[in-house]
């Protein structure tokens, strides 16, 4: 009997379910995630000893070990299963040491061979025939990745234990933290805010034409006045890059002017311009793109969407879900390929598969996109939710779509003008074929114009205009999907890590949202600001993105993992020394206008590991406390007239009820 080791029940299920007809006996094992790992209550790293890690058995793992080891015992072959990336590796390497397979002399341990009693299957997805294929063709352990794993492990648990009593002393909290990748999202999310509150807001105006040519109704934008562009564009250079925007050369001053006159000009067609256009289906999702369009589609975080795409893949719906490459296999585009010609007909496919280039140098880890593992829709199941049948019907939409003949769009551009050199444009389109539109998007819009009646010097008459009040818009906050992809394009961190990142910042209170998009707290501005005062290069968008670089040269074999420790290390630690010797600290309260009502001190904001709270200034000499709910301004409670206030729940969502709670029960999600 072989031994077969995987992380989760759900996993164990599906590989008994697909094992059965073997000749072969399987006992699958589930560990229930990582089995060991460092301890939470102290740094666990020996920096004398090359950064020697202090390792100990998960606290509730002990049980699964002992069972793990009777097992062990009586197997001829053990094999392990984890996941294909470098944690499901790391857990494989972790596995092995505590079944005694190896021993580890830091850090020349991972250069030692797998035992021939150890056999290491991988595969990115859960079925049959990819079962057999990898058991069929089982490799050793890659350390080269579990040295990557560990290397980023260290590099955090660094970062994190040194820097965060640092930070718990200069602000007398000892519950906040300091994260290597954590703390440059959310400085991208402080240096945004800042950027909006410095940004100058300036009013202009559009002007829109409507114009009548026999039957047809023209809408139509002014583009040129007196011969001269009236768009204008201006760039910002901002912290994450930079931000373009647009505004034109009609204001405040000039507008009325500008109307009376279009209103007294004639107009002609100058120019009508039709061109037919190509547009082809998106890539299939990778981590990151399913994450964002997750996001915008139904609303789901990213923590919410990894742990959707987990269980799908684990009951063998989807290939492996983090994973950096756009590519498809070979036997998925022919079968989608037969799946479109059944389904929309033979005009919708394609005569040879179509590919995607990988844009991201990462994309080693996991050999294809995210697909379904079959090409069938699937009803609700026992395990599946309507949320996982959701996601999981846009993963098959994406990847079929992906092999679908492009879309084919007449677009149409009439300029109408004056001798004066004002001109106007009115753009229209109509979709000859709608190729892969007719699975992604069977409501594209179209607005059509009878061309054949209208013809160029053509005079028009203008039966209307309209001037447009506009401002300048200013970068927009993040959001948790434009957020994870300023992280993917910037470089930093992964996208199996973007998850947790986003997690760790609210939950410390560092942002909040605020109609979906991050607004950062007092408390997290304070603590940006201090940290890239304090250590000007760990925390730098460039700095952060090499070091995933270099973690990247250690999963391939090119770089030593101790060298890089060695060398982040010795200037982190010289900068950490000089803040220590310091006696600044960090001031994290808010002050209000409200009054004491024992004392008639002043009342200021202050946080806990509990969230917001009111409390006197005078404290420790007043010991007035109380819970802090931001009120809306503007909006009184429909049943008793109280205020409105802002609240969380447990999982951080926001909320909205009455001052007056728990006399008066209005609480509603969102405020109309």
């Amino acid at each position: 009997m072989s031994l077969i080791i995987v992380e989760s029940p759900t996993k164990a299920k599906t590989f008994n379910r697909l094992l059965k007809e073997q000749k072969k006996d399987f006992y699958v094992f589930a560990t229930m995630g990582h089995i060991r790992d460092l301890p939470s209550d102290e740094l666990a790293i020996d920096y004398e000893k090359n950064f020697q890690p202090k390792y100990e058995i998960i606290k509730n793992k002990k049980k699964v070990i002992d069972q793990l080891e009777k097992l062990a015992e009586k197997d001829n072959e053990i094999i392990l299963a984890t996941d294909p990336d470098r944690e499901g590796e790391s857990i494989a390497y972790h596995i092995a040491y505590l079944l005694g397979f190896f021993k580890e002399k830091w850090p020349n341990f991972l250069k030692v061979e797998t035992p021939k009693k150890i056999k290491r299957i991988v595969f990115h997805e859960i079925t049959k025939k990819a079962l057999e294929e990898a058991l069929k063709n089982p490799m050793d352990l890659r350390m080269d990745l579990v040295k990557a794993q560990m290397a980023r492990r260290l590099l955090d648990r660094i970062v994190g234990y040194e820097l965060s009593p640092l930070l718990w002393k200069k602000a007398g909290k000892n519950w906040l933290s300091a994260g290597r990748v954590q703390t440059i999202a959310l400085r991208l999310i402080v240096e945004r805010e800042k950027e909006i509150e410095n940004f100058l807001v300036e009013e202009f105006y559009r002007i829109k034409g409507f114009f009548e040519i026999d039957k047809n109704h023209l809408e139509a934008k002014l583009i040129t006045f007196h011969h001269q562009p009236i768009e204008k564009k201006e760039t910002l250079d901002l912290f994450a890059g930079p931000y373009q925007f647009s505004k034109t050369i009609i204001d405040k001053k000039n507008v009325e002017g500008v109307v009376c006159e279009l209103k007294n000009d004639s107009y002609k067609v100058l120019e009508i311009k039709e061109e037919v256009v190509y547009r082809y289906p998106p890539p299939p999702f990778i981590t990151s793109t399913l994450q964002q369009e997750a996001f915008y589609r139904f609303g789901f975080s990213s923590k919410m969407t990894m742990k959707l795409a987990q269980d799908l893949f684990e009951q063998g719906y989807i290939t492996y879900h983090r994973t950096d490459s756009f590519n498809l296999s070979t036997k998925f585009v022919f079968q989608a390929k037969d799946y479109i010609e059944k389904k929309f007909g033979k005009a919708y496919t394609l005569e040879k598969p179509r590919g995607y280039k990988t844009k991201s140098k990462i994309a080693q880890e996991a050999h294809e996109a995210i697909r379904p593992t079959r090409l069938e829709e699937i009803e609700k199941k026992d395990g599946l939710t309507i949320n996982h049948l959701r996601l999981y019907q846009l993963i098959f939409n994406r990847a079929v779509a992906t092999q679908m003949k492009e879309a084919k769009i007449k677009t149409i551009k009439i300029t109408i003008g004056s001798d004066l050199g004002n001109t106007f444009l009115s753009e229209s389109q109509k979709v000859i074929f709608d190729g892969f539109l007719k699975l992604l998007q069977p409501d594209f819009s179209e607005k059509n114009i009878a061309l054949s009646e209208i013809k160029v010097g053509e005079k028009v008459n203008l039966s209307k205009i309209e001037s447009i009040l506009s401002t300048t818009q200013s970068p927009p906050r993040y959001n948790e999907a434009s957020l994870i992809k300023i992280l993917e394009e910037k470089g930093i961190g992964r996208p199996s890590t973007y998850a947790s990142i986003l997690s760790v910042i609210q939950n410390r209170y560092y942002v909040e949202k605020e109609n979906r998009y991050f607004k950062p707290t007092k408390l997290g501005m304070v603590i940006v600001d201090y940290l890239k005062k304090a250590f000007p290069d760990i925390f730098q968008i460039d700095f952060t993105a090499k070091m995933e670089d270099q973690l990247d040269l250690v999963a391939e074999g090119n770089s030593d993992f101790i060298t890089l420790l060695s060398q982040f290390y010795s200037s982190f630690s010289k900068d950490l020394n000089l803040e220590k010797e310091k006696k600044e600290k960090i001031d994290v309260e808010e002050e209000i206008t409200d009054k004491c009502p024992y004392c008639g001190g002043n009342l200021v904001v202050r946080y806990s590991r509990f969230g917001k709270f009111l409390a006197c200034s005078r404290y420790p000499n007043c010991q007035y406390t109380k819970s802090f709910h931001q009120k809306v301004a503007g909006k009184k409670c429909p049943k008793c007239g109280g205020e409105i206030v802002i609240k969380f729940s447990k999982n951080k969502k926001r909320f909205y009820s009455c001052s007056h709670w728990p006399k008066c029960d209005y609480v509603v999600w969102r405020l109309k």
